[in-house]
């Protein structure tokens, strides 16, 4: 099966701190990858350079089969443009720990604002999607609210379907429930599951082990900005070989 996101001996630094370390990891179309660990361990760091908002510094990365932030010319890599990196961008949607939605607009105005504006699809069909879309996260009734009347579960629904709505071929989640109060957690892993289900390629960073076990095709443990264990929910969430990944797992279990 075709990878959509593979990345060779990935490094970044920040200054003098290597938040990647030699990273290598191969997604497949149709997967859903689950990247779970400590905090400063490089998991949304990785995903912030899959989404190109920050620049990989060694190795290489590729995105439906793009090298990210660059083109071949005669065997030489050629840094893209800004213009360039959005068009490449495009592939891929991203949903933060917070909701980032525009508070000056409706929720459907959220929706529609990148498929209109960004895309220029006519707007008859940017508002006919977003219903869909809505009706799929379980909102249509708050179509013409404003995200500070909706609890932040509901805001990030919204934030989930206005990344669909750019119709990504991959969606990133980096700890999408993290800032949420715990009552609402469980109605955006359900909009999530749904979207698993229907075969849509993601990567989350997640701290829901319960989560990961349920949908993950694959579990990555990262360590230190490196990939210590990868596999199936079973071998790393109730079996981990590596003892770094058993004290972890110990320590979110208790």
């Amino acid at each position: 099966m075709r990878n959509i996101v593979k990345a060779v001996n990935v490094n970044k630094f920040f200054g003098e701190f290597q938040a990647l370390k030699d990273v290598n990891l191969d997604v497949p179309h149709g997967e859903v990858v689950c990247i779970i660990g400590p905090s400063g361990s490089g998991k949304s760091t990785l995903l912030r350079c899959i989404n190109q908002l920050e620049k990989v510094d060694q190795g290489g990365l590729w995105v439906d089969d793009e090298i990210v932030g660059y083109r071949a010319v005669e065997h030489k890599l050629i840094e893209l443009s800004d213009v360039q990196i959005a068009r490449q961008r495009l592939a891929t949607g991203m949903v933060f720990q917070r909701f980032n939605l525009f508070a000056h607009m409706t929720v459907l105005e959220n929706i529609i604002e990148g498929p209109s504006q960004v895309l220029r699809r006519p707007l008859k069909e940017c508002r006919e999607q977003a219903m869909d879309l809505l009706e799929r996260v379980g909102l249509v009734a708050k179509a013409n609210s404003y995200p500070i009347e909706l609890s932040g579960g509901q805001q990030q629904r919204v934030a989930i379907a206005r990344a669909l709505a750019m119709r990504p071929k991959l969606m990133l989640f980096d700890e999408p429930t993290s800032a949420l109060d715990p009552e609402l957690v469980g109605e955006v892993l359900s909009v999530m599951r749904d979207l698993a289900a229907s075969g849509m390629t993601m990567i989350v960073v997640t701290h829901e082990l319960g989560f990961a076990r349920e949908v993950a095709s694959r579990v990555v443990f990262m360590d230190a900005g490196q990939i210590i264990e990868t596999g199936s929910p079973e071998d790393v969430l109730m079996n981990p070989r590596n003892p770094r990944t058993q004290e972890f797992i110990a320590a979110v279990l208790n």
